[in-house]
């Protein structure tokens, strides 16, 4: 039975809602930051900062920012420890109960995101009801609730000691747990089964069960969800999914830039009917999606419960949201309803459009190489992927970059170290193309690459299959579907280096 014709009933509202955002970003921003400080005024970081003589201010959004600073994780951390360990009003009134476990994509200690029923009920849960609503105005001959959704999903799996009731995992883990009855029966696989935490159990187990459903949507992280989908080929026998799944018309991807990966997807779908759309959804909240097909840049979600400031990359301090300017590059930062507040995320984001405000993520504030002058970012680096993919019929498993310095008459340089789906053609042609395109969108790269001046041509090696899986085990960052994710770019040779030994 199809249920979409109901369904675009019930979710148009939420579409047509944010056709009014344009001209009024900063209304509803002011309300956002209102409500957050109304919410958590009596709370320990409410007391300390004064919300509620902030609240009486005649502008409350420029007294926040006097009273409240920045702050990173690492800040923060006692504070969220002692939300695990059960104290309440800390970060957010009441108790948490559930914690997002994100390494992020710099790697380091494990963070501990504090899931509150408010950023589930205000957050997360609209923003994938968002999503749904604006590709069915997208896809008017959509059949998206004729059959299910598989959702890659991580576990509750983690390395503390946890009180009665208190659960810590992927934040994938706490949405299906939580997941409205309704929902949770439009979707596959089972919640035992989804939820398992030995992903080399889960992953055949999956698979069989997706393979002998009916799926017309799939939702997850692009570069694990190949390995699933590999998988159901290979139970089935055939070389597309689309064979497996006839009614198979959506991904709604996010966590990793989709362009590297996206010619091996539309080589496993049919190109008839399959739809790619982006979506930012972090631990830290669901913040934007894909709302034009022919438009990569994501509509930022204004009215859900986060407050938003973009700080400029080339220094200068935070500004609000209708400040942005359309083309510059951001750092991101949020305070939102799990008790975030100034907080950065480590995203940067170029703005695409500003009314309303459309995005797209440019990088980790971590992921970059400049080890000579060259500014190498990483939304350069996965255009240059795929622009080599697509010159020589490869794609890639994953891929990590630093400099190779100079030594001798030896130049500096890029390695790059890639783990291969499909091995180039020509592996001369998809070094000088990867080379040709970030001179081509890098200026700064382009300069120190002039004629080979300062730096030589990138260097290319090949990684040995499931190295980058191995080292992801080896960190205890390694769960199938998990926010977890191989670092890009590094501006120092710590992680190539380890990486390149484990590789010989």
């Amino acid at each position: 039975m199809d249920f979409t014709g109901i369904a675009c009933i019930i979710f148009s509202g939420r579409a047509k809602r944010t056709d009014k955002w344009a001209g009024n970003t900063e209304e509803i921003q002011r309300r956002q930051l209102q409500w957050l400080l109304e919410k958590a005024s009596a709370t320990e970081v409410g007391r300390k900062y004064g919300f509620s003589d902030v609240l009486r201010s005649k502008d409350i959004v420029s007294a926040y920012v006097r009273e409240v600073p920045t702050v990173a994780y690492d800040e923060i951390r006692p504070l969220a420890m002692r939300m695990v360990e059960g104290e309440k009003d800390v970060l957010w009134p009441g108790r948490c109960v559930r914690f997002a476990q994100s390494s992020g994509t710099s790697g380091g200690k494990s963070k501990y995101i504090p899931i509150t029923d408010d950023s589930l009920r205000r957050n997360h849960y609209p923003g994938t009801a968002d999503v749904v609503a604006h590709y069915l105005r997208m896809n008017p001959g959509s059949r998206l609730f004729s059959g299910k959704s598989l959702i890659l999903g991580g576990s509750f799996a983690n390395e503390l000691r946890l009180k009665p009731g208190v659960k810590v995992g992927d934040l994938s883990a706490t949405l299906i747990d939580r997941m409205p009855r309704l929902a949770d029966m439009m979707r596959v696989p089972e919640k035992r089964l989804a939820l398992m935490e030995d992903w080399s159990m889960k992953l055949p187990a999956l698979a069989k069960a997706a393979a002998d459903s009916y799926i017309t949507n799939i939702s997850g992280v692009p570069s694990w969800f190949l390995t699933v989908l590999k998988e159901v080929c290979r139970i089935k026998g055939t070389e597309k999914v689309s064979d497996v799944w006839p009614g198979l018309e959506v991904f709604f991807h996010g966590g990793i830039d989709f362009r590297p990966y996206r010619k091996e997807y539309e080589a496993l779908t049919d190109s008839g009917k399959m739809h790619f759309m982006e979506t930012y959804n972090a631990s830290e909240g669901f913040f934007a999606f894909q709302n034009d097909f022919s438009d990569p840049g994501m509509l930022l979600i204004i009215d859900g419960s986060v407050f938003y400031e973009l700080e400029p990359l080339a220094g200068g301090a935070p500004i609000p949201l209708w400040e942005a300017v359309k083309g510059k590059t951001y750092e991101l930062l949020i305070s939102s309803s799990n008790g975030l507040w100034r907080y950065r995320l480590g995203d940067t984001v170029t703005v695409t459009d500003t009314d309303p405000v459309k995005i797209r993520i440019a990088g980790r504030t971590r992921s970059f190489i400049n080890a000579f002058g060259e500014e190498v970012m990483e939304d350069n680096a996965n255009r240059a992927i795929a622009a080599a993919c697509e010159a020589t019929g490869a794609s890639i498993a994953n891929y990590t970059a630093g400099p190779r310095y100079a030594a001798d008459s030896r130049r500096g340089c890029h390695q790059w170290l890639i783990e291969w789906n499909q091995k180039p053609g020509d592996t001369q042609l998809f070094r000088d193309t990867l080379d040709n395109t970030l001179q081509q969108v890098n200026s700064d790269y382009q300069a120190k690459r002039a004629h080979t001046i300062f730096l030589d041509p990138p260097e290319i090696i090949t990684a040995r299959p499931g190295l980058f899986d191995e080292w992801l085990s080896l960190t205890g960052n390694h769960k199938l579907g998990g926010q977890k994710k191989v670092p890009r770019l590094s501006n120092n040779r710590d992680l190539l280096d380890k990486l390149l030994d484990m590789n010989s």
